[in-house]
């Protein structure tokens, strides 16, 4: 039953971050990704030092001076900068199907710099992985499109941020890490300034559409953590990979997007080879625990 009520948080925090992307593509008609970034990422701070002010966390901390929360700010800012760029210039369907390429790159980021065991099995995961990204982005054919690249970058700072958080320092709660990284969104949004046209004032339906946007996204990122923190882990983890059959069904339904096949050829072996990572991961953690 705690597996059941994990995989449902889950299911229903994908569904919220899907519609989420969904609104960030059409505000990107109208709204340059500077005015995006700081309008999304100072509501989220809001709602969250809200939260954590009326919780009684701590907001000021002397570990949000060290290198893990540090490395984890500068990758939030730079994954929201790269990435909702990424959904403004390229098909919802293909950033959605990139994104998915997070978990991959963070079992070889643990391997790599945490020293975390990673057997043929996984390391092969992994390749295959890889070779599902370049399938969707087709780098030298004619379907290639420059601005996806901004995608896999957001995703390489994505990684970077899970990784960091693996090894920060336990004080810090989730609430107040939330909080700071919707800072860092905002930032990144001050950098990007000069960069996009000038700043545009939202009518009371764009109004509307970012409020949705961030309390759907506010709401999404809760539904995670207690996804995360009900069952097995391992049962419930992949489910985040219904974010991309959210994101396909929005795209073709409401955007008129028509995913090619290499794209949904790619996506089928990223997340083939994601599930097939966690379930190894699982069987791996079973047997340690037996031993």
């Amino acid at each position: 039953m705690q597996n059941l009520r994990g995989i449902i948080f889950m299911l229903l925090a994908m569904a919220g971050f899907a519609v989420e992307d969904s609104l960030i593509k059409v505000l990107s008609v109208q709204f340059p990704i500077s005015q995006i970034l700081l309008i999304l990422g100072l509501g989220g701070m809001v709602i969250f030092l809200g939260i954590a002010l009326v919780q009684g966390h701590r907001l000021i901390t002397p570990n949000l001076l060290s290198m893990p929360f540090l490395v984890r700010f500068f990758s939030d800012m730079f994954a929201a900068l790269f990435f909702i760029s990424a959904i403004a210039l390229i098909p919802l369907s293909t950033a959605s199907t990139i994104l998915q390429a997070v978990p991959i790159i963070v079992t070889m980021g643990a391997a790599l710099f945490l020293g975390q065991m990673v057997g043929w099995r996984r390391w092969s995961a992994i390749i295959a992985g890889f070779i599902g990204v370049l399938i969707v982005i087709r780098p030298g054919f004619d379907g290639f499109e420059p601005a996806s690249i901004l995608a896999v970058l957001g995703v390489i700072f994505l990684a970077t941020r899970d990784l960091a958080t693996r090894v920060m320092a336990p004080d810090l709660s989730t609430i107040t890490v939330s909080a700071y990284a919707f800072l860092a969104m905002a930032l990144g949004g001050v950098i990007a300034l000069p960069f996009f046209p000038p700043m545009q004032y939202p009518d009371a339906v764009a109004w509307s559409m970012f409020f949705c946007a961030i309390i759907l996204g506010g709401l999404a990122y809760v539904a995670v953590v207690i996804a995360t923190r009900t069952g097995d882990i391992g049962a419930i983890a992949p489910f985040r990979y219904s974010r991309l059959v959210f994101a396909i069904i929005i795209a073709v339904t409401f955007l008129g997007e028509r995913p090619d096949m290499p794209t949904m050829i790619g996506a089928a072996i990223i997340v083939a080879s994601g599930v097939y990572a966690f379930w190894r991961e699982r069987l791996r953690s079973s047997m340690e625990n037996l031993a």
